[in-house]
């Protein structure tokens, strides 16, 4: 008897998510490394967090098969065209379903929306979808007539800011049925390597620079073209050893096709004669390099467009560099709200104002008065493992 009250003690005392119940959770994704962006990182890590607390499979393109967790099943689609995409990974969808225990459908974005929860309907197994900010306020009208209508019959919805929260309350999605889980980063990051950091300075000729860097996909809504037109001069006319280092590169894949490139970008800074002050380095993949960027870097950048139909879901560039001790200067639209703690880790500046924005740039390069460690703190609330656990406890309560 004295065995049997000890034994349920023991029990009674266990971590709540000790005795969760494994769940066999099917994520369906076109967004998945090695297509470059925050929402292809976002799924890659919510497979591999889920992955440690629950059974996974994964539906995505082949090439993201090489890179892919490791401790999952992986199913392959073809990339392209895109209604290739969403046939195939219907079809291989519903196999799973037939043939494999299914708990809960998993979409990583709105795209595959209608391909989770109709299946999950017809099963009789939850649906989730995580919603970006482009998911949920593009105004094509296909999408809306379409797309909109299958998120808003999702058993859960999570957004992955507030801004995206509002917007799906305006799409009529219920209340009850959303949550918010922000992105998150690697942290702590990877450790300061002092030998790497100064072979990139002698690269690209960064001793005794002050270095802005500005990190992410060249598109549209991410404004480096607009902050080279109407910022960059301004700033190195009061610190003329000013460089920008432009870490990404105009998306191949992207469904997205309001994009910058490298030549549009180049052409407005010799119109400045700015040209020798912006280096481009591509896409980094290499996740030490990427590191030493952001602490080599006095000032992250994030001069992101107000763009009504096409949102900054959230920033986790903005996290990323907090995370290594680096502010970041940006406009205060969408997500980006969410990802900058105003006066801590970054600073806001009102939507499209470049004269705010570019004196906020050079006041900061002159007397650096954030904190790194204050950045750092607040990024550690972002990590991976954190975002992870609650996405975990929103399929299984």
């Amino acid at each position: 008897m004295m065995f049997y009250m000890i034994f349920f003690l023991f029990i009674a005392l266990l971590p709540c998510n000790q005795l969760q119940m494994k769940k066999n959770i099917l994520i369906v994704t076109r967004n998945l490394p090695p297509l470059i962006g925050g929402m292809e990182r976002l799924n890659w890590h919510i497979a591999d967090e889920l992955s440690h607390q629950h059974h996974i499979s994964l539906i995505s393109h082949q090439a993201a098969k090489a890179t892919s967790p490791t401790n999952i099943a992986f199913f392959a689609v073809p990339l392209k065209p895109l209604p290739f995409f969403l046939i195939s990974s219907f079809f291989r969808t519903l196999y799973c379903c037939i043939t494999q225990p299914i708990d809960v459908l998993f979409a990583g974005s709105g795209l595959t929306a209608p391909i989770v929860v109709l299946l999950a309907k017809l099963f009789r197994k939850k649906s989730v979808i995580y919603i970006h900010g482009l998911d949920i306020g593009t105004n094509n009208k296909v999408y809306n007539l379409f797309w909109i209508p299958f998120i808003r019959h999702a058993d859960q919805v999570i957004a992955n800011s507030s801004p995206t929260y509002q917007l799906c309350l305006q799409k009529q999605i219920a209340q009850t049925k959303l949550s918010i889980v922000h992105p998150g980063v690697t942290y702590p990051p990877k450790a300061k390597n002092e030998v790497l950091i100064q072979s990139l300075k002698n690269k690209y000729n960064l001793n005794d620079k002050k270095v802005l860097i500005s990190v992410g996909r060249l598109t549209e809504r991410k404004g480096i073209n607009e902050f080279l037109d109407h910022c960059l001069p301004k700033i190195i006319s009061a610190h003329p050893n000013t460089v920008l280092v432009i870490i990404g590169d105009t998306p191949s894949q992207s469904l997205n096709k309001n994009l910058q490139s490298k030549e549009m970008i180049m052409a407005t800074a010799n119109q400045h004669g700015i040209e020798e002050h912006v280096i481009f380095t591509g896409n980094i993949s290499q996740d030490e390099i990427l590191s030493s960027f952001y602490y080599l870097a006095d000032l992250h950048v994030f001069p992101v467009k107000h763009i009504p139909e096409d949102p900054e879901g959230f920033g986790m560039v903005a996290i990323e560099a907090a995370a290594h001790g680096t502010p970041t200067v940006a406009f205060a639209t969408g997500g980006v709200i969410d990802a900058v703690q105003n006066q801590i880790t970054g600073i806001l500046i009102d939507q499209q104002n470049y004269e705010s924005l570019a004196q906020a740039i050079i006041t900061a390069l002159s007397n650096p008065v954030l904190e790194k460690q204050e950045c750092m703190r607040y990024a550690s609330n972002f990590s991976w493992k954190n975002m992870g656990r609650k996405i975990s406890n929103l399929i299984d309560p």
